[in-house]
């Protein structure tokens, strides 16, 4: 175990990399062309969509087809400034617990309530959530844990990574977008989704749900001349889910009322069995 002196500077150095970088860990998902309304307005939309463009990623199984156009949202980072998983040695020497986070803002001169500190006071509690019935979660920052913590749930197999790409992006980060040929559906009996979560470096909020989900594979171009190989998950059985979850707000249903898919951003992993 690394000294106290010793993680102090690995997480403080990681953090001028963040600022120097300019990535915000508060604005995550958040900036739009707003020059984006005349071009997508023959789209539906509803209130939520206005106030947060990046809601647009959920959408219903029967969208599934060649030739849906939609609005979607799919930010763009830069490989050199996106913060990279710790080494399993790196992560076990930082604490990441919600009782550390006043030591863990002093270290780098953050005030407690200040836009970044909330952001991390949120990833830690969300990451020391109990899980909901039939699901498993849990957050790594290391590809070393990821990889064992998946495993623990799906069992001891070959793993392969499924991530969206996207091609000749503009800064348009809403646009409208057509499903260029047949979804192509990856047939898969489990499925651990990893998501990026708002910290000073890589964290992913990593969760497998039991029950029926399906993974997609979908080519889909951009208005504005790009085109995106995605990964899209629809959950099949919600039923157990929150009511108020912001799908059910954009979708206009209810639990158990209708599968539930979604478009997952670049940054993202599913992780699937390779046979």
């Amino acid at each position: 175990m690394a000294s106290s002196s010793s993680w102090s500077l690995i997480f403080y150095a990681l953090w001028l990399i963040q600022v120097c970088s300019s990535r915000k860990i508060t604005d995550k998902n958040q900036k739009i062309d707003h020059n984006e309304e005349n071009r997508i307005n023959i789209y539906p939309k509803n209130d939520l969509y206005e106030l947060d463009p990046a809601l647009n990623v959920f959408f219903h199984v029967h969208d599934l087809y060649s030739g849906k156009k939609m609005p979607i949202y799919f930010a763009v980072n830069d490989p050199s400034t996106t913060p990279r998983l710790l080494t399993r040695e790196q992560s076990d020497s930082i604490p990441f617990s919600s009782s550390k986070l006043s030591y863990l803002l002093d270290l780098i001169s953050l005030t407690k309530g200040s836009p970044q500190a909330l952001a991390m006071d949120q990833t830690l509690k969300q990451c020391e959530l109990e899980a909901t019935p039939g699901e498993t979660r849990f957050c790594a920052s290391s590809l070393e844990s990821m990889l064992d913590l998946t495993r623990g749930i799906m069992g001891v197999v070959k793993l392969k990574a499924l991530t969206t790409n996207i091609y000749n992006m503009s800064n348009t980060l809403l646009q409208g977008y057509t499903f260029l040929k047949e979804p192509l559906e990856i047939n898969v009996s489990d499925m651990v989704a990893c998501h990026t979560m708002a910290y000073p470096y890589a964290v992913y909020y990593c969760h497998g749900q039991k029950g029926y989900n399906r993974v997609f594979e979908i080519s889909l171009g951009g208005e504005n001349g790009n085109t995106v190989d995605a990964i899209a998950v629809c959950h099949m059985d919600t039923s157990n889910w929150d009511s108020d979850h912001v799908a059910f707000r954009v979708l206009g249903d209810q639990p158990g009322s209708s599968p539930v898919c979604h478009f997952l951003p670049a940054d993202n992993i599913v992780w699937i069995p390779s046979s």
